[in-house]
């Protein structure tokens, strides 16, 4: 990896409704560098994928960016005009979306969407633009792409549309691409062949990715680092093997021995987090995943934790990691499947 494409520096994001402030991220930091794949882990309502929305300029009318940065090429985009953005939206970043029914135009034939993204990212004439489109449907694999150039988001399956959105997205040749939770609605055996697709394209074009999903089994296979978000902050971030085999945040704990895998024996139980997450408009004093925490501290009450270095490029907000708290490890039922998993080689980055 070489320098940075996007820094997140002390990102804080808030809703206005009818009953008060919503704090949905808090205080978010966390680079990408050029031809890198991150992937940002966490329950729904974590703020994940408010972060993707405030990076493209595209949050609701009610939000705020109530402080911090997002500095992408030596631009500062909470501070741009919206029509800046519509200059860099599609042609040097992009986003692919959960469902594709609510990207694509029901009545708009496929052909005519990818051209018309072709044409508004301001790189290619309308009169090549068809036979470039063609040529992004075959980059994504749809088949008989002259054939399916006429057809409308009804005639393609569930795991083609996602490919149409895709080839949208890559219309404009972005450096940087967005995937927010692109595989949710999806089949397991579909979701392969959209993730395996997604790794193809990113090595192709050296993409810088963000891939936001809530599934943690989806992360090893695609991303090269991983930041877990709970209660609108990054509470553990590091590299893929260092968060699956190292985890040192309880809240990184459950959502890894919640996840069944191919050994899962028929009689070993998945943990399962206690409790609902905070109320983001009165977010918790201190540590927002204390009350969830049967390892909670008396100070998780009080002090919000700081991110404590694990190793240079591993970091965890726990109190468990000062030097004076008690020593507490893993539950057992993650500590041996980690070991096996470890002695599969079963986890990676994929990369």
């Amino acid at each position: 990896m070489s320098d940075n494409i996007l820094q997140v520096k002390n990102l804080s994001v808030e809703f206005k409704t009818f009953t008060g402030t919503v704090k949905a991220v808090r205080d978010v930091s966390f680079d990408l560098a050029r031809g890198e794949t991150l992937a940002i882990v966490g329950e729904s309502g974590s703020g994940k994928s408010v972060t993707s929305k405030a990076i493209m300029g595209i949050l609701q009318q009610n939000a705020t960016i109530s402080q911090g940065q997002i500095s992408y090429s030596d631009m500062d985009l909470t501070k741009i005009k919206q029509k800046q953005f519509s200059e860099i939206r599609g042609s040097r970043m992009a986003m692919v979306f959960q469902d594709p029914l609510s990207a694509l135009n029901p009545v708009m034939k496929i052909g005519k969407q990818i051209t018309e993204s072709l044409v508004l990212s301001g790189k290619i004439s309308r009169k090549d633009a068809p036979a470039k489109a063609m040529e992004l449907m075959k980059a994504v694999a749809i088949p008989e792409p002259e054939k399916r150039y006429n057809q409308y988001p009804f005639q393609f399956s569930g795991g083609m549309r996602q490919r149409i959105v895709i080839a949208c997205a890559l219309a404009g040749d972005p450096e940087l691409l967005i995937c927010d939770e692109p595989t949710t609605a999806l089949d397991v055996s579909v979701q392969s062949q959209i993730l395996e697709l997604i790794r193809d394209l990113q090595k192709e074009r050296n993409l810088s990715v963000i891939f936001i999903t809530h599934d943690m089994g989806v992360v090893a296979g695609i991303a090269n680092r991983m930041a877990v978000m709970y209660a609108g902050k990054i509470v553990e971030i590091g590299n893929v093997d260092e968060v699956f085999y190292n985890p040192q945040h309880p809240y990184t704990w459950n959502l890894l021995a919640a996840m069944p895998d191919m050994e899962t024996e028929q009689d070993e139980k998945l943990l399962s987090i206690p409790g609902t997450p905070p109320n983001m408009l009165h977010p918790p004093v201190g540590d927002a995943f204390a009350a969830r925490n049967k390892f909670a501290l008396n100070i998780d009450n009080r002090v919000e934790p700081p991110m404590f270095k694990i190793s240079d490029t591993h970091y965890a907000a726990t109190w468990l990691l000062h030097p004076d708290a008690p020593k507490v490890e893993m539950p057992d039922v993650l500590k041996k499947r980690l070991e096996r998993q470890k002695a599969k080689g079963a986890y990676g980055n994929g990369k």
